[in-house]
C-alpha cells in the first residue's frame, strides 16, 4: 500500500466530506462492529452528476454491494470500485434515517441538551455537508450504507441483519474519477438496537494503482467494461 495521505476516526453521529482524486483509495473500517457509514458521490465539476443506486444494482445483477462491484453515476460513469471487502454485504436501497425515525426509535437528544452526545440522523447530516457545496435537499439521492446488511425473505420483506456486524471489518474503494464524497456515521434506519448506536469508524486515504485491463472490478460484469470506457472517454476529452 502507498503512503497514507490522511487518516482519522469519525465517532458516532458525525459527518464529513471531501473531494477524492482519480486513482485515490479510501479505506473504511468498522472499529467497534455494528457501525453504519452513509455515503453519497458527486462529480465536483458538475454536481448534477451524482450516484445512481438503481443503475449500480441492475447493471451488475445484484441487491448488495461487495468486492468487485462498481458504483455508477447517473451519466453511466464509474465513481469508484470496491477493490477489497471483509464485511461482504453493504446496503444501497434503504436510504438514511430522518429526525423523526431517530426520535421514534431512540428518543430526542438535541445538541442543546446533550451536546456531542446528541442523536444525529443521516438525512440532516447529508444536508449539512451538501450545503457546503451549494446543494439542497433536492440534490440528495439514494445513498450507500457501508457495513449494513439487509436480508430479504421469500416474500420480499427486508430486515436488518445485526448478526453480520464484525469489529474490524474493512472496505476499500478505488476512485475512477474525481469525486465529491459526503459521508456520515449515523445509524441505519432499520437498526434494531434498543439504544442509539454509538459506533466509530476509521477512514484512511492513500494513493494506489489504476485499474488495468485485467482488473476484477472491470471484468465482474459486462456493463462495468462499458462504464470504464465511458470514464476513459470522459478523461480523454478533457471533460474533467
Amino acid at each position: 500500500m502507498s503512503a497514507s495521505i490522511h487518516a482519522d476516526t469519525l465517532t458516532s453521529g458525525k459527518h464529513w466530506s471531501f473531494v477524492l482524486r482519480r486513482h485515490t483509495r479510501l479505506r473504511l473500517t468498522d472499529i467497534d462492529g455494528g457501525a453504519n457509514v452513509g455515503m453519497l458521490f458527486y462529480n465536483p465539476q458538475n454536481l448534477t452528476e451524482r450516484y445512481n443506486a438503481p443503475d449500480t444494482l441492475k447493471c451488475q445483477h445484484t441487491f448488495r454491494l461487495t468486492a468487485g462491484h462498481c458504483l455508477y453515476s447517473d451519466m453511466g460513469r464509474i465513481f469508484c470500485s470496491i477493490v477489497t471487502d471483509t464485511h461482504g454485504w453493504h446496503d444501497t436501497v434503504c436510504g438514511s434515517a430522518t429526525k423523526t425515525i431517530v426520535a421514534a426509535k431512540w428518543g430526542e437528544a438535541t445538541y442543546q441538551t446533550h451536546r456531542n452526545e446528541r442523536h444525529q440522523n443521516g438525512l440532516d447530516s447529508f444536508l449539512v455537508e451538501a450545503a457546503k457545496y451549494g446543494m439542497k435537499r433536492r440534490d440528495l439521492a439514494a445513498n450507500v450504507n457501508w457495513f449494513s446488511k439487509i436480508a430479504v425473505n421469500e416474500t420480499g420483506r427486508i430486515a436488518f441483519d445485526a448478526a453480520a456486524a464484525k469489529a474490524g471489518a474493512m472496505v476499500e474503494l478505488r476512485f475512477e474519477m474525481d469525486t465529491l464524497v459526503l459521508f456520515h456515521s449515523c445509524p441505519h434506519p432499520l437498526d434494531p438496537s434498543p439504544t442509539y448506536p454509538k459506533k466509530s469508524i476509521g477512514f484512511e486515504v492513500f494513493e494506489g494503482p489504476a485499474a488495468d485491463q485485467t482488473d476484477a472490478c472491470r471484468l465482474s460484469a459486462p456493463e462495468n467494461g462499458r462504464g470504464y470506457e465511458n470514464n476513459r472517454i470522459f478523461h480523454a476529452c478533457g471533460c474533467h
